[in-house]
Parts: structure tokens; C-alpha cells; sequence
């Protein structure tokens, strides 16, 4: 039978589209469609299917809500997101119910077949078809720790070379004061000493306008 299938979309035509689809790859395997997220459900507990692919719109709830549901007792069927809605936080939000990948409504029937296939094979990965660089990384790396106004201000004299002595008289404050405030931005970077906390704040994208000329 190959890998079986189960597709979740309140639109009749676009399901039996994406069943000729699939019905064409000789390796696929439609074994069941449903409309709603309850139909949904219950089809994917009764079934136990490969894959799902389930539009984010239903008419009684979200495709997340789907996502969700699996992903609280199964960690091995692979889940496919459909929809017209390919903004960052949609994308995100799939990432984070723990779908397999997101696709675009607007993208080749072939692309959603691709999309099974990752699924079924890495359920716990994430694809996005079309999914830019910049989107991904925002999607995939930690966000920078926030620094105070004054602690951006010495991290930035770090990057460029002054000392302890050399930041207080620039930034018009007490020694002691700026041995703190340097001391919180190790802290908040993880850091030990200047150099780790430069290189981590590079990496973060903290120094982008900073010219570093020592460690």
C-alpha cells in the first residue's frame, strides 16, 4: 500500500484534487478525506494513517487543532499544514504545534505530495515550501537577550576596543557603574569574558553597526 494518507479540507474539490494527486505517485496511498476537524480526528484515530494533511480553515475549529492532537499521543505520523495563510506567524505557529511542513494552497499539487513524503519519513522536522532564509532563521534561532539602552551603549565601546576606565569617561558614569553594567551583559549573553561576549553578541546580530577592533 505504500504510505497512506489522510486529507482534512472543508472544500470537496480541492480534497479530490489532492487525491488524484496522490493516486498518480504510485508510492501514496489516499485512505480516507474528511471535512471538519472533528471528521478529522476521529478519521485519523480510526485509520492511523501515515501522513495528514489538513487545511489551517475548518469549519469547527483549527488544523493546528489537529496538529496538536496527534502530536499529543504520536510522535511518528507525519502532519502537513495546507492553507492560503503563509504569513511568519502562521508558519510559526505550525512550527510550534509540531507539523511536519507548511504549504502554501498556491503551490503545485506535487509540492504537497513532496511535502507527504518529508512528512512520512521526518515527522518531527519542519518543511516549509517556499520558506525564505531570513524566515527560517527568524523561525529556527534563539532571540537576542534584551539589553538596557545603557548596557547597548557599553556593549557597543566593548566592540570597539575601550576599557573599563575608557567606557566609564565616555559614557560619563563611575567606574564601579560601568564594571555592572558589563558584568550584566556577560550575564545575559552567557559570556565569561569580553571576547566570548563579543562573539556571541556578533552572532546574535547585536553588533551589526559596531565596528569590533580588539578582544
Amino acid at each position: 500500500m505504500g504510505t497512506t494518507v489522510l486529507l482534512v479540507d472543508d472544500h470537496e474539490l480541492i480534497r479530490q484534487g489532492l487525491a488524484r494527486a496522490f493516486e498518480r505517485d504510485e508510492e501514496m496511498t489516499v485512505v480516507g478525506q474528511a471535512g471538519s476537524l472533528e471528521e478529522g480526528v476521529s478519521a485519523w484515530q480510526a485509520l492511523q494513517p501515515d501522513v495528514v494533511v489538513t487545511d489551517l480553515q475548518l469549519p469547527d475549529g483549527h488544523g493546528l487543532d489537529v496538529v496538536r492532537t496527534i502530536r499529543a499521543t504520536n510522535d511518528t505520523t507525519g502532519v502537513v499544514v495546507l492553507t492560503m495563510h503563509a504569513g511568519d506567524d502562521h508558519i510559526f505557529a505550525a512550527m510550534e504545534a509540531g507539523a511536519s511542513a507548511f504549504v502554501g494552497k498556491d503551490t503545485r499539487a506535487s509540492e504537497v505530495v513532496s511535502a507527504a513524503k518529508h512528512a512520512a519519513v521526518a515527522p518531527r522536522t519542519f518543511l516549509c515550501a517556499g520558506l525564505s532564509q531570513a524566515v527560517m532563521r527568524r523561525a529556527t534561532s534563539p532571540a537576542p537577550p534584551k539589553l538596557s539602552g545603557r548596557e547597548a551603549e557599553v556593549l557597543v565601546l566593548l566592540a570597539d576596543g575601550l576599557g573599563t576606565g575608557e567606557i566609564a569617561s565616555t559614557l560619563y558614569m563611575s567606574e564601579s557603574t560601568a564594571k555592572t553594567h558589563i558584568t550584566h551583559i556577560y550575564q545575559k549573553l552567557g559570556a565569561a569574558n569580553r571576547a566570548q561576549a563579543l562573539v556571541t553578541a556578533m552572532r546574535l546580530g547585536m553588533l551589526d553597526h559596531a565596528s569590533p577592533q580588539r578582544f
